[in-house]
């Protein structure tokens, strides 16, 4: 048992609590043991009157002892007791409350030690604010790591932000302070008040795991509770986790929430999580899109950064409702049939007062040498992959959403800015690694633990790489030495194909390799093919101004773009707008052009898209052997004159097969001739330039017989009609 300290060391420790600096104010705030009685200590500095009540009844008078600091003793007591205290301020003030000095740690040796190697994968479950009952009572705990503050308060709405307090107290080395505080509610705001080691300002910080916030631009986290909302996606889940997805089909549409569709008729307004389930799901399922990706939804003080300057990690943004209301959105898409993506942005953090960095008035998410520690591109700090702490609060992260929302799978934003020391640097500006490369040898052990943790998780989960160098591996397992994604952003193909297509057709005779050079490294990796917002943004205008030529070429040429890359080897994604030619460049603080639907031509681009997903989804060939070369045969890749290409996509299945054919020049091909892989019927499934899709209807009449000749290496062969910029698909039948 511990010897009671004496006076003058009680006085010396209720000092540092009065000057904020105490590591453990439970030692001497509180009940305590006394020789044959009990002592209640409180501190309330601006109090003119403070009451002990014990739960065995009575009041007893609480003696001022110094700056601020009440003390009671109960005589004829022994054994810890509970009890409230009424507090009086000026003016006949008075508030009854529970102690909450007087409650044990809601942490134990194991959560802090787990924190401590790294390896705690649901900390989000320990750390932050959670609504509980402890001992018996009911309010909220908090915790939060700061290892070199000198003493850490929680403030909000329950103590009017007043950081005197509730001090937290340090769980000895780990650098985590800790506070149940009873009687606060759910839906209460606070932050974190912290002290620096160092002395200077203190700091106000959200919360790093609150699970929501206000409204940007006001900064407040709010207490949240994430057992309430009753999920109904059991099938889409059960189903998801027994599916091989490199043999599935991926059509993914990217979605901007804030833009995609506005309520004009109330100030232009964005949808929220629950209109958009709604009006996204018809939409999707419409269009035949099999997932959505949806930009970073993690909160984010400048609605400018799209969401990929985070300031909130685990809570989503209070922009569109509460965090139920994107979990409905997520469960009404599962309900749906589709599958839903996250952006997720683990590379970086922006420098906002209020967030990640500096987070107790040192480096501690990020680097402290800003040759390791700043972006100089975002002008954000670069997470410390090295640092336990901060890769279990960003692995943690993914499991949360993945968890805790249902997420499907997350794109990892920025790879190769993680990947390499040097990115975006100037020499002299970056410290190469302990063998003087330029590898960073701390984010690739991150992003091989975190690839690996989620799949032994969540099955059926992706993870997707935007990398846009030529790393090797990144879509290998981590034992066979990659970085362990399902998917890689081929991003060599997006530049080539864009510059391809938008090329003046007199001169894409001289860039036809810009189609066929894919090919040479397209089994390399798992591959999603990204016509991603990126393309459409900047000044680089939309996917239809990129086109070439008047209005009906630049819409028969982007029919084209899409029909080859649903043919090509790859899974797909394209950014909100391109399915029906928005010819705006987008802009993210308003609505697409919805009213172009009533356009034939724009009508009939989205009724190809369509087309296209339901018949990309139909037919296994083209998606079961996106990653394998026999799911691919060039049959013309050499046609540069006549800018014709052609191949044909196989599947694991037996005889099934899409012969896909491509005359990107502006005239139509007659009695042209291309071979096929069998002689006998062979079925028109889709030709970009139908009439119902706004072409000139030129084509084949839906069906066409091969002959037994030799050509183009084949065993059969058939001439046929190419109309001008147009892609043609065709299936034996």
């Amino acid at each position: 048992m511990k010897k009671p300290m004496d006076r003058q060391q009680v006085d010396a420790e209720l000092q540092q609590v009065v000057e904020l600096r105490h590591p453990e104010p439970h030692r001497v705030l509180g009940i305590h043991p006394d020789g044959d009685a009990m002592v209640v200590r409180a501190f309330r500095p601006d109090a003119v009157a403070i009451h002990v009540l014990p739960e065995f009844g009575g009041r007893v008078a609480m003696t001022h002892r110094l700056g601020g600091v009440y003390e009671a003793r109960i005589n004829g007591k022994t054994e810890h007791f509970n009890y409230l205290i009424e507090v009086e301020y000026p003016g006949n003030k008075k508030f009854t409350l529970r102690d909450p000095y007087s409650f044990l740690p809601t942490l134990g040796d194991i959560d802090l030690h787990l924190v401590g190697e790294g390896r705690h994968e649901d900390v989000w479950k320990r750390m932050g604010a959670h609504p509980i009952h402890h001992s018996g009572i009911s309010g909220v705990a908090f915790a939060v790591w700061a290892p070199t503050a000198a003493g850490v308060s929680v403030v909000g709405d329950f103590n009017s932000w007043d950081g005197r307090l509730h001090s937290m107290r340090r769980m000895g080395a780990s650098g985590i302070w800790e506070l149940f505080i009873p009687e606060v509610a759910e839906g209460t705001r606070y932050k974190f008040e912290i002290r620096p080691g160092h002395g200077g300002t203190r700091l106000l910080k959200s919360d790093p795991y609150a699970f929501r916030t206000e409204v940007p631009p006001a900064t407040a986290s709010v207490v949240h509770d994430l057992n309430h909302f009753q999920w109904s996606d059991e099938k889409w889940m059960e189903a998801r986790a027994g599916k091989n997805v490199d043999h599935e089909p991926w059509s993914v549409y990217e979605v901007h929430l804030a833009s995609w569709r506005r309520v004009v008729e109330d100030g232009d307004r964005s949808l929220t999580y629950r209109e958009m389930a709604t009006a996204l799901a018809d939409y999707v399922k419409q269009t035949g899109f099999t997932h959505v990706e949806l930009m970073p939804v993690s909160e984010h003080p400048f609605g400018g950064s799209w969401g990929y300057q985070v300031g909130n990690y685990y809570a989503p943004t209070a922009r569109f409702g509460h965090p139920d209301d994107f979990r409905y959105l997520v469960n009404y898409l599962h309900e749906q049939g589709i599958g839903v993506l996250l952006d997720w942005v683990p590379g970086h953090f922006p420098r906002d007062a209020h967030a990640l960095g500096q987070f107790d008035g040192t480096a501690l998410y990020e680097h402290a040498d800003p040759r390791q520690g700043t972006q100089p591109d975002w002008g954000t700090y670069v997470f410390n992959f090295g640092r336990n702490e901060v890769r279990n609060f960003l692995i943690a992260n993914a499991l949360f959403w993945l968890d805790e929302y249902h997420i499907d799978g997350l794109r990892v934003d920025a790879v190769a800015s993680m990947l390499y020391l040097d990115y975006s640097r100037k020499h002299g500006e970056w410290v190469p690694n302990r063998w003087g490369g330029r590898e960073n040898e701390e984010a690739i052990s991150f992003l091989r633990e975190l690839n690996d943790t989620v799949r032994r998780k969540f099955p059926g989960a992706v993870m997707i790489a935007e990398e846009s160098t030529a790393w090797p591996k990144v879509s290998q397992p981590t034992q066979e030495g990659g970085l362990g994604f399902h998917f890689k952003w081929n991003m060599g193909w997006m530049h080539d194909t864009l510059t391809y297509y938008s090329k003046d057709p007199i001169y894409r005779q001289h860039h036809h390799n810009q189609l066929t050079f894919g090919l040479l490294y397209a089994f390399s990796e798992h591959f999603m093919l990204p016509l991603s917002h990126d393309e459409v943004v900047h000044g680089k205008g939309s996917l239809l101004g990129k086109m070439p030529g008047d209005n009906w070429q630049k819409r028969a040429n982007l029919r084209a773009l899409l029909a080859w890359m649903w043919a090509h080897p790859g899974k797909k994604l394209l950014f909100m707008g391109g399915e029906f030619g928005q010819p705006a460049e987008w802009n993210n603080d308003r609505s697409l052009d919805w009213h172009l639907l009533g356009d034939h031509g724009h009508a009939g681009i989205r009724a190809m898209m369509t087309d296209l997903n339901r018949l990309y989804r139909s037919h296994p060939a083209l998606y079961d052997a996106d990653s394998e070369p026999f799911g691919f045969q060039w049959l013309q890749p050499d046609a540069a004159a006549a800018n014709v290409f052609a191949f044909v996509r196989r599947s694991r299945q037996p005889g099934g097969h899409v012969v896909c054919i491509a005359n990107l020049s502006p005239v139509p091909r007659e009695n042209y001739r291309v071979g096929f892989p069998r002689h006998g019927s062979y079925v028109e499934l889709l030709n970009t330039d139908a009439s119902d899709y706004g072409g000139s209807g030129l084509g084949n009449k839906g069906r066409i017989h091969t002959e037994p000749q030799g050509w183009d290496g084949q065993d059969a062969s058939a001439t046929l009609t190419l109309p001008p910029l147009s892609v043609v698909w065709f299936t034996p039948g």
